[in-house]
C-alpha cells in the first residue's frame, strides 16, 4: 500500500504543472456554482462502492453542501451559488439545516439563487427563503401553507369489526396505541403536539420574515393566504423573478452572447464555463500532493429507520446486529479515532435498542462518541444516544419520548359473531398471554404492567447514567413526552444545538489537535462478514486516554411497526407523534 502511495505521490509531483493551471483555468472570474437538488436531503451520504457508481445518485449531502459554502466564501472568483430544486425530500430538521447553509453563504457576501421549476411547498419556501433571489416557475406554486398532523381514532372500526386492542404504556405521554384504544385525541397527546407545531411554524415565520426582509406578522399573513401561483408569488413578496428554466440566464445577467458581466462595466465570462457543484467540490476536495500515510477518520455510524433485530419485508431497518457490527469495526481499528452516531430514528423494539446501547457504552469506553440526531431520535433513538459523551440535535429535531408501549389484540367478539368456538387446553397460568383469542385476565394485565415498568425504569436508569442526572430528574422529563430539539436543550436532555456540523466539531475537539486536523468523514458501511465478538474494554489505558481528550476540549407506517412488534411480543420503545405534513 505505501508503495502504491509513493507512485502515486511521484506521478503527482509531475503532473503538478497541468494540474495548477487546470485550477486557474477551471473557474471564471464571475462564475456561479451550479447545484440541483432533486431527491433525498441528508446529513451524510455513504460513499459509492464502485459497482454502485454507474447508478444515478440524487441525494444531497448537507456536510457536502456545507464543504461548498466554505470552499466558495474563500474563493474570489465565484459569484454565488444557484440552487436548483425540483424535489425536496427532507424532513424539518434537514429542511432547516439546509436553510442556514444557504443562509451562511449569503451573509459571507456570495449571491444565492434559488430556482423552483416546480414550485415548493412548505419546507422548499423555507429553504428558499435564505436566498438573495428566488426564481419560480411561471405556471408553478408556491404554498407555504404551515404544518398539520393527523391522527385517526380507529376504535369505533376495531369494535364494529369485534377486534379489542389491548395497550399498555409507561408514561401519560406516551400515546403510541392511543389511536387504537380512544375515539379522540387525549390532553397530553394535544399539549406535545401543539409544542411541536408551534416550534415549526415559528422557524417558518422567522425564516420568512429574515430572508425576505418583512416584519413576523406579515410573514404570518403570508403563510395564511398560501398558496400563490405564478406571478403571484412575486407581488406577494415570496419570489423576485418568474422565468422558465431557459430563461434563469439572462435573468442572471446573460446576454446573446452567452456571458454574464461582472458589474455593468465589467468583463463578460462565458456561463458554459459555470461550475457544477460535485466537480468544483471534488475539485477543491483533492490535495495537489496525496499524502504517503492515509489520514485518521471520524466514522459516522448510522442509526436509521425503525429500530428491529432484522430487517423488514417492506422497509430496511436499523437493526442491533448491524449496528454491532459497525460498532466493532470501530473498537478494533486503530485509524478510527471518534465516532458520530447518526441518528434518524422514531425508535422500535426495546431489547434491540438494550442491545444498540451496551456496544455503544463500550465504544464510548474506548473512544469518543458524540450523538448527533438528525429530524427524529426519540424513544429507542433517545436510549440508543443516552451513553454518547455529547448528544448534539437541529432546533427542529424531534426527539425525547422516554417510555414504553406495547399492545396486543383480541379477536374474540369477531370469533363469537362468526360462530366460532375456542377450546383452551394449557399449562401455565399465563401460556395463553400472548394469544388473540380472548382478552387477558387482570393477572395477565398485572404481569404485563410490571414488565413495561421495569423496562421504562431500565430506560430511565439508562437516560440517568449518560446525561448525568438523577432518575428523579430523568422520570420528570420522561413520561413518554416529546421535545422539540431546542427545548430538549434546555432541558438538559442534550448538550447543544447544531446540526451535524456542531457534531463533527465537537468530536474533533474531543482529539488531539494535530490528528483533528488532519481527520477525514467516512459514513460506515457494515461490514460484510461478522467482527469477532470483543471483551468489554477495562479502565486501562485506552480509556484513560478517550477521557482524557474528553476532558481536555470539554472541561399508518408506524402503527404497522407497532403491530408487527407487538405480535412478537416485544416491548416497544417507540414515538408516535402522527405525521407532521407540509
Amino acid at each position: 500500500m505505501i508503495l502504491l502511495r509513493l507512485v502515486g505521490l511521484l506521478l503527482d509531483v509531475v503532473f503538478l504543472p497541468l494540474r495548477l493551471l487546470r485550477r486557474a483555468v477551471a473557474v471564471k472570474p464571475g462564475s456561479f456554482v451550479s447545484l440541483t437538488i432533486d431527491g433525498p436531503v441528508a446529513d451524510v451520504i455513504p460513499k459509492r462502492r464502485f459497482w454502485e457508481r454507474g447508478r444515478e445518485d440524487k441525494s444531497t449531502s448537507l456536510h457536502a453542501l456545507g464543504e461548498l459554502v466554505d470552499a466558495v466564501l474563500v474563493d474570489a472568483r465565484v459569484r454565488g451559488i444557484v440552487v436548483t430544486i425540483k424535489r425536496l425530500d427532507a424532513g424539518m430538521a434537514s429542511a432547516a439545516s439546509l436553510h442556514a447553509q444557504l443562509a451562511r453563504a449569503k451573509k459571507g457576501g456570495k449571491e444565492v439563487v434559488v430556482v423552483l421549476p416546480m414550485g415548493g411547498a412548505t419546507k422548499e419556501v423555507l429553504v428558499a427563503s435564505a436566498a438573495s433571489r428566488v426564481i419560480v416557475g411561471p405556471a408553478a406554486t408556491l404554498a407555504p401553507v404551515g404544518f398539520v398532523t393527523t391522527s385517526r381514532y380507529v376504535k369505533r372500526a376495531l369494535d364494529r369489526a369485534g377486534v379489542k386492542a389491548e395497550v399498555f404504556a409507561q408514561g401519560e405521554y406516551k400515546s403510541a396505541g392511543e389511536t387504537l384504544v380512544r375515539d379522540d385525541m387525549s390532553a397530553p397527546q394535544r399539549e406535545q403536539l401543539e409544542r411541536l407545531l408551534d416550534g415549526f411554524h415559528g422557524a417558518l415565520i422567522s425564516a420568512i420574515a429574515e430572508g425576505r426582509g418583512v416584519s413576523s406578522e406579515r410573514a404570518a399573513e403570508l403563510v395564511d393566504g398560501a398558496p400563490y401561483h405564478g406571478a403571484s408569488a412575486v407581488e406577494a413578496g415570496l419570489a423576485d423573478d418568474v422565468a422558465h428554466a431557459d430563461e434563469v440566464a439572462g435573468l442572471l445577467g446573460l446576454d446573446d452572447a452567452g456571458g454574464v458581466r461582472v458589474g455593468r462595466r465589467g468583463p463578460r465570462v462565458s456561463m458554459s464555463k459555470a461550475v457544477d457543484a460535485g466537480a468544483y467540490l471534488a475539485m477543491k476536495r483533492r490535495p495537489l500532493l496525496r499524502s504517503l500515510v492515509r489520514p485518521p477518520l471520524v466514522y459516522v455510524i448510522p442509526v436509521h429507520g425503525a429500530i428491529a433485530h432484522a430487517d423488514g419485508p417492506f422497509s430496511r431497518l436499523a437493526t442491533d446486529e448491524r449496528l454491532a457490527r459497525m460498532v466493532r469495526l470501530a473498537r478494533a481499528t486503530p485509524r478510527i479515532k471518534g465516532v458520530i452516531l447518526h441518528i434518524d430514528s422514531p425508535g422500535g423494539s426495546a431489547l434491540a435498542s438494550d442491545r444498540m446501547h451496551h456496544e455503544i457504552v463500550q465504544l464510548a469506553r474506548e473512544k469518543p462518541v458524540v450523538a448527533c440526531m438528525a429530524n427524529v431520535a426519540a424513544s429507542g433513538g433517545y436510549y440508543v444516544a443516552a451513553p454518547a459523551h455529547r448528544i448534539v440535535c437541529a432546533p427542529t429535531t424531534v426527539t425525547g419520548s422516554i417510555g414504553v408501549i406495547a399492545a396486543r389484540f383480541s379477536a374474540e367478539p369477531l370469533l363469537e359473531r362468526l360462530g366460532v368456538t375456542t377450546e383452551t387446553v394449557q399449562r401455565g397460568a399465563r401460556a395463553g398471554l400472548l394469544s388473540m383469542g380472548r382478552t387477558t385476565t387482570p393477572d395477565e394485565r398485572a404481569a404485563m404492567e410490571r414488565e413495561l415498568e421495569a423496562t421504562y425504569k431500565t430506560f430511565v436508569r439508562v437516560v440517568a447514567s449518560g446525561r448525568k442526572m438523577t432518575e428523579d430528574q430523568v422520570d420528570a422529563l420522561a413520561r413518554g413526552r416529546v421535545y422539540r430539539g431546542d427545548d430538549a436543550r434546555e432541558k438538559g436532555l442534550v448538550d447543544s444545538v447544531g446540526g451535524f456540523d456542531g457534531a463533527l466539531a465537537d468530536l474533533r475537539a474531543m482529539l488531539p489537535a494535530h490528528v483533528a486536523a488532519r481527520t477525514k468523514v467516512e459514513v460506515a458501511r457494515p461490514p460484510r462478514r461478522p467482527v469477532p465478538m470483543l471483551a468489554p474494554p477495562t479502565e486501562g489505558e485506552s480509556g484513560r486516554r478517550a477521557w482524557a481528550a474528553l476532558a481536555q476540549a470539554l472541561v399508518p407506517p408506524r402503527e404497522r411497526a407497532l403491530l408487527e412488534l407487538a405480535a412478537s411480543g416485544e416491548r416497544v420503545l417507540m414515538l408516535w407523534a402522527s405525521q407532521v405534513d407540509a
